[in-house]
């Protein structure tokens, strides 16, 4: 794979994006999972597809070269702003967006697949995720994307720190709105960032299970992002090298390294308290 690497651009565009996507997919995966916004990533995700059938449908109807990635960008940045406004119109019941918005996805990807005449190759590769599916122009995007979630952590860690584990007091505080916004809209550039990777339908995954895995092994939140980055890196290595020595899915294989991550620190964390037990019973 490392000649394949350095000889073919597609391969050395899938191996870098992938590492790129590693790192941002569980940066901002941690403030999701800490908020329990676990499933906004899936309601995006959806919108998404809507966006990338739209763009298809376009390029099939005027006969001009648009980069679905570009669309579902667009309709994921609406999603998302979507949700933020339903979190506020059913204050009591924010949960509800979610689904609200998910279900408008699903019905509006469906709709436009149909209109696109259904799946074809280039649907199929953003749903399921394709190691020759990365170009020059996605890589470009996916990196620049990457720069804007840095920054935008980096800059604004407290009050995203104060907004994940306590929203309340941060409105009390009169945290600035826009940052909820801002926040909402980074989420939607990183799923459809990383779609190209692991696939619309599985890139919640990326973003959940490995803070899922380092929740079991940190005791505090830099750490949690720190080991979830870390985690991530080895399922994307690992996925990529799998998927390309055996001509599988990517997106799959990724997941599929992600639980087995999931299930070796759930199951070394079940160890360590059953000695516990049992040192506590020899007493």
């Amino acid at each position: 794979m490392i000649e394949a690497f350095l000889t073919f651009d597609f391969i050395r565009y899938s191996v870098l994006s992938g590492l790129i996507v590693g790192i941002i997919a569980p940066l901002i995966g941690a403030f999701i999972v800490i908020r329990r916004l676990s499933l906004i990533a899936d309601a995006l995700s959806h919108v998404t597809l809507g966006g990338i059938a739209f763009g298809v449908w376009l390029s099939s109807i005027f006969a001009v070269t648009i980069n679905p990635l570009v669309t579902g960008i667009v309709f994921s940045v609406i999603g998302a702003l979507g949700i933020e406004r339903l979190r506020t119109v059913y204050s009591n019941y924010k949960e509800l967006a979610i689904p609200i918005i998910m279900s408008a996805g699903i019905a509006m990807g469906i709709v436009l697949l149909s209109m696109a005449d259904g799946i074809n190759n280039n649907l199929f590769a953003y749903l399921f995720g394709s190691i020759s599916a990365v170009g020059k122009t996605d890589f470009y995007l996916i990196a620049i994307i990457a720069v804007i979630v840095c920054l935008f952590i980096f800059i604004l860690y407290k009050e995203l720190f104060l907004l994940s584990f306590d929203e309340e007091y941060a409105n009390v505080m009169k945290a600035p709105k826009w940052i909820q916004i801002a926040f909402i809209i980074v989420v939607a550039l990183v799923i459809s960032a990383s779609m190209r990777i692991v696939g619309i339908l599985l890139v919640s995954a990326l973003m959940t299970l490995p803070v899922a895995s380092a929740m079991r092994v940190t005791s505090s939140f830099k750490q949690l992002m720190f080991v979830s980055v870390i985690f991530g890196e080895i399922a994307v290595i690992l996925g990529l090298v799998a998927s390309y020595y055996l001509s599988i899915s990517p997106g799959g294989t990724i997941v599929l390294v992600s639980l087995l991550i999931l299930l070796a620190t759930v199951l070394k964390k079940s160890n360590h308290k059953q000695r516990g037990e049992l040192d506590d019973q020899s007493v």
